[in-house]
């Protein structure tokens, strides 16, 4: 049976008292409110209403607003209390999610560490003496340790990646503006994300998809195009980096992301090696540039006021970034132009690049000893994700050799997003759950099914395959004369022809008008009606066409047709 959110949020104070990690929380709320709260889903529930994410459990990351909670940014002199709950978290609670907590972060947002904080380093879930990875380290830790099902981050360098890397979890960093940064304090606003991590894919890619669309009040926010693609190809092209631009990682990281790639292999896919040295370059630009400005335009004022919990670590980064001068700005904004075009045609031609997620995993000791330099090397795969443009999906990769999570992430160019989550889940072996959800249903029944002669045509869209289908009986289908050969299909009125079965695809508005302006005579898209009721547009012939060619109708379907002949 389905866990009800009252034996959800139950479970979950249980196990927030067996783990004892009191470093995860900044703000816990009462166990009898989230009672309550359950309570009021159970009965909603059981009236019939639809709420997709009933009774999951959800951490937020305390520089992301919660109505009627604090948020403290990790700095307790900063703290306010939000009168309205930042959007992205908005429509998860509106869906059934119940927020547990505010949890703690690396001071705002900065950092990849998880150890920046007066209320304390996160310790990593799995292996206490180790960091969790930052800036979103209890949002992470929370999930990993089973107590929240989703937890929200946020992302500039990395946060929403490093972390599920180091714990074993998803991590999706959506396009720059798909998920609406209203109601988070901004880190660097032109570059911040808001993130969600799972333990699964399943729900990471479910709440990105309920957080995702514009909001009026985010100005940065941005709708999925309409000629977004909505799917990898069925034998994908998978980037890696070349041998010299994994020097950086550990040599159990090094080894790890060798197995997850022989993994690949092993199911058939190929890999091709390029040269990742453009995107490593740009990564410096986020803390040696000029960009880190954005830093100080978001809290450097109240940074330099001074107060007693400030982080010596975070302010000495926020402090600095006031002497920068525009020019300086003003030259890193061409040289990220710049680097944009270069990642772009880098990337063109494959369906995600696969990058190991961080290049190590130290303990809590050897941050303190080295805070900075080892904060560096652990942004060295993910500081140029949001420069220049591009979404990401973490998830964890092959494990090192002694047992340690190890995680990989697949990169993508802006609005490319589907794609990342379909080879995010060739990697971890699991169904591609749907992220975008704009797309037109097209039946075909011929050349274009899968193992078809022009089926290629539909996997050049980014067509998504979603499912087998069947017409209604109104339908005739007929053997044209065409190169290559291909069927036509005509209505001929209820029960005047047979069931012919076909495919359904999902393709992006724009591409299914591409497809149709390309379209051969005699061929034609109109609306099909299929045996479940559902009118939707598919491919039909002229009835001269049809008159010319052999009546096929009795097989039932094109591919059974080419069987018997």
């Amino acid at each position: 049976m389905p866990v009800t959110p009252s034996a959800r949020v139950t479970a979950a104070y249980a196990r927030i008292a067996e783990v004892d990690r009191p470093e995860v929380w900044i703000t816990l709320r009462p166990q009898g409110d989230l009672a309550n709260e359950a309570a009021d889903l159970d009965r909603r529930v059981a009236a019939g209403e639809k709420l997709p994410l009933a009774g999951l459990l959800l951490a937020v990351k305390d520089n992301v607003d919660v109505a009627g909670l604090p948020t403290t940014a990790a700095c307790p002199e900063f703290a306010y209390e939000a009168t309205e709950t930042a959007e992205a978290v908005h429509r998860l609670v509106a869906a059934g999610a119940l927020v547990l907590g505010k949890t703690n972060l690396d001071q705002f947002a900065t950092g990849l560490v998880g150890t920046r904080s007066p209320y304390g380093a996160v310790r990593n879930a799995l292996h206490p003496e180790l960091i969790s990875g930052g800036s979103s380290s209890g949002s992470a830790a929370a999930v990993a340790l089973g107590i929240a099902d989703l937890a929200i981050g946020t992302d500039t360098a990395g946060s929403g990646r490093v972390p599920a890397a180091l714990h074993g979890i998803v991590g999706i960093k959506a396009t720059l503006g798909v998920i609406p940064t209203h109601g988070v304090v901004p880190a660097c606003a032109d570059y911040d994300a808001v993130t969600v991590f799972a333990a699964d894919l399943d729900p990471a890619v479910q709440a990105a998809k309920i957080m995702a669309g514009t909001d009026s009040r985010d100005p940065r926010s941005r709708e999925w195009p309409a000629d977004v693609r909505l799917a990898a190809a069925t034998e994908p092209s998978i980037a890696i980096p070349r041998p010299e631009d994994l020097e950086p990682l550990s040599p159990a990281y090094r080894t790890a992301f060798t197995e997850t790639v022989a993994a690949l292999h092993a199911q058939g896919l190929h890999t091709t090696e390029i040269d990742i040295s453009a995107l490593l370059d740009a990564a410096r630009l986020l803390y040696d540039g000029a960009i880190v400005a954005e830093r100080y335009a978001a809290v450097g004022e109240f940074v330099d006021k001074g107060a007693p919990h400030l982080d010596s670590t975070v302010a000495g980064i926020i402090s600095a970034a006031k002497a920068l001068d525009a020019h300086d700005f003003a030259r890193d904004l061409e040289t990220l132009a710049q680097a944009r075009s270069a990642a772009t045609a880098l990337l063109a031609g494959f369906d995600g690049l696969l990058l190991p997620t961080t290049t190590e995993h130290p303990s809590i000791a050897e941050v303190d000893a080295d805070p900075l330099t080892i904060n560096r090397r652990l942004g060295t795969y993910t500081n140029f994700c949001n420069l220049l443009d591009l979404a990401a999906v973490a998830v964890p990769g092959h494990p090192t050799t002694d047992g340690r999570p190890f995680g990989v992430t697949v990169v993508v160019p802006a609005f490319a997003d589907q794609l990342a989550v379909d080879l995010a889940a060739r990697v971890i072996g699991t169904p591609a759950p749907l992220l975008v959800e704009t797309g037109v249903p097209l039946a075909v029944f011929g050349a274009h099914l899968r193992g078809q002669p022009l089926h290629w045509q539909l996997e050049q869209l980014g067509a998504r395959f979603a499912g087998e289908i069947s017409t209604t009986d109104a339908y005739r289908l007929t053997a044209l004369d065409t190169t290559p050969a291909k069927p036509g299909l005509v209505r001929h009125g209820d029960g005047l022809g047979a069931p012919i079965l076909g495919e359904l695809f999902l393709v992006s508005p724009a591409c299914l008008g591409r497809f149709l302006a390309e379209l051969p005579p005699p061929m034609a898209l109109t609306s099909i009606d299929l045996s479940d009721g559902r009118p939707v547009i598919g491919f039909a012939c002229s009835y001269d066409a049809a008159v010319a060619g052999t009546d096929i109708t009795r097989y039932g379907s094109w591919v059974a047709y080419l069987r018997d002949r």
